[in-house]
């Protein structure tokens, strides 16, 4: 039997065989047997892809090719779009353009962390210099936008990583940074602005969804101090709820008719844990002629984040925190069910795939509950050799002089499971420089 996965939502028409935006928006159903419960090095890995430059977004799939971005230079001037064959991982095409911003390569700021989207007809990639580029499925250009050079340079001294989200006819992209701030929608066709609507300066990393709430699409946007709905067609705003804090870095997913979850962690001294108390929460949409209401259903005083945004699968909401410990509540009633560690932080955000949840461990090692109230684990995964971790092809150079850098370096430089994405047959992971696919009875990885 096919699952739906629970992050779909019907503004495009789905393909058949398509994963095509960040946490898999209006991805095909997935035949939960054709993903493999285990792996290991020379187990059930078809292929690793080593790719140029370094990169923290997820791939993208449309029929038998996968998308990836990266970036490359000691200033990120070389910026990647690549084509990769679902089949064997060879690179069938390499896009690359010369950043329009150039900033400094370091393990503290983002490296193409957003997540391209993709349609029937081109790719759109975009990058946290700021540009946009369209090419075909062939790799050919057809359209490139630079935000920066017409709205001003980004100053979020961490970078961007907001993701895009797509309709019919336009990219939508979120810039929250401490300069100018604002929501925009670009033209499919041409690159050109079809309307852009402005928001407070702030310093956040999360990414917008579409979502159906009291029957209206909109783009909903939760990020440092408020929840904001857009109309996806004129970018007017519908609502703002600002009963939250700390929210910083997750997407909010859908959780049941006209409802969502929102996400906040304390960050990492602590600074926001009175606003996270109040703010990891499914929220609930109504309208009432022309008034909007936005009500909070639940609210969860334990679970927090790390980057990986909750969900919800099988009835129940799922969040993991930044020590990798799974908290799976009541979708319904928010009720903790269990509260259990896991071996690993998890930055990428899990995967539900039929009776099954996976959960990437930052440092390699992928465990797989059993979706339900009991925590129950299937799988202990390890996708590299301890003793011989993937190569980084766009490692910048480390300054470690201060105490801070030198955290920072200790959690950020060592290789990541930062993405998945999948398809019936094949599961991608991202790692940095590489792009593994797992699949059922392969042998030793390329």
């Amino acid at each position: 039997m096919l699952t739906s996965l629970m992050l779909v939502f019907l503004l495009l028409p789905a393909d058949p065989t398509a994963w095509p935006g960040f946490l898999g928006t209006n991805a095909s159903a997935i035949d939960p047997a054709s993903i493999p419960l285990s792996w290991a090095p020379g187990k059930n890995v078809a292929w690793d892809a080593s790719l140029p430059g370094h990169g923290q977004s997820s791939p993208v799939i449309w029929n038998d090719r996968a998308f990836v971005t990266t970036v490359e230079g000691e200033n990120k001037e070389i910026c990647h779009t690549l084509c990769l064959s679902l089949a064997d991982g060879s690179i069938l095409w390499d896009h690359k353009h010369t950043s329009t911003a150039p900033d400094p390569n370091s393990v503290y700021i983002s490296r193409a962390a957003c997540t391209p989207v993709i349609d029937s007809r081109h790719v759109y990639a975009f990058f946290e210099c700021g540009d946009l580029v369209a090419l075909t499925h062939d790799g050919k250009p057809v359209w490139t936008k630079s935000l920066s050079q017409q709205y001003g340079k980004f100053v979020n001294k961490f970078g961007l990583s907001a993701s895009p989200v797509q309709t019919d006819d336009a990219v939508i992209v979120l810039v929250d940074d401490e300069g100018p701030s604002y929501l925009v929608a670009i033209s499919k066709v041409d690159g050109s602005i079809l309307w852009k609507t402005d928001r407070s300066s702030r310093t956040s990393w999360s990414s917008p969804a579409l979502l159906n709430l009291a029957g209206v699409p909109q783009v909903v946007v939760s990020s440092a101090g408020s929840v904001d709905a857009y109309h996806p067609s004129t970018g007017a705003q519908l609502w703002t709820y600002t009963d939250i804090g700390g929210n910083t870095g997750t997407t909010p997913l859908p959780a049941g008719p006209d409802a969502f979850l929102v996400a906040a962690s304390p960050g990492r001294s602590g600074e926001n844990s009175e606003g996270a108390k109040k703010s990891n929460a499914l929220l609930q949409v109504t309208r009432d002629g022309e008034q909007w209401n936005v009500k909070k259903v639940w609210t969860s005083s334990e679970a927090t984040p790390s980057w990986a945004s909750p969900f919800v699968h099988q009835g129940h909401a799922y969040w993991v925190n930044r020590v990798g410990v799974v908290y799976c509540l009541d979708v319904t009633t928010g009720d903790t069910k269990y509260a259990q560690r896991t071996k690993q932080s998890c930055w990428a955000t899990p995967l539900p795939i039929g009776d099954r949840i996976y959960f990437f461990g930052k440092e390699g090692t992928t465990t797989v509950l059993a979706a339900g109230p009991e925590f129950r684990e299937l799988a202990i995964n390890e996708l590299w050799p301890a003793d011989i971790p993937p190569t980084d092809n766009g490692a910048p150079k480390v300054d470690d002089t201060s105490a801070e850098r030198k955290q920072a370096n200790s959690m950020f430089s060592g290789p990541t499971q930062y993405a998945a994405a999948a398809v019936s047959g094949s599961l991608l992971i991202r790692v940095g420089s590489h792009v593994f696919c797992i699949r059922e009875g392969s042998g030793a990885a390329n």
